[in-house]
């Protein structure tokens, strides 16, 4: 994939911090920083998500039969702590 750079301005500390981490993962700067942006992105698209999950919950309920025979299976299934 190609890649194109970008200017981003980052105070001291930040840097700093972000060089304490890639080195002790053995990475580089750039590498947290993509991996750190692609989080964020997941994230949002996680959230956006569950945002749609919700608002077609509230639409269409679910159905009681369906509800009661989840909460059986669980029950069944759910490992003893």
């Amino acid at each position: 994939m190609a890649r194109r750079e970008v200017l981003v301005q980052l105070d001291d500390a930040l840097v700093d911090q972000l060089d304490q981490i890639a080195e002790r993962l053995g990475t580089s700067r750039s590498d947290l920083l993509r991996r750190g942006a692609l989080a964020l992105i997941t994230a949002e698209e996680l959230a956006a998500a569950d945002v749609e999950l919700q608002r077609t919950y509230r639409q269409t309920p679910p159905d009681p039969l369906i509800v009661q025979s989840a909460r059986r299976l669980a029950a069944r299934t759910a490992p003893e702590w």
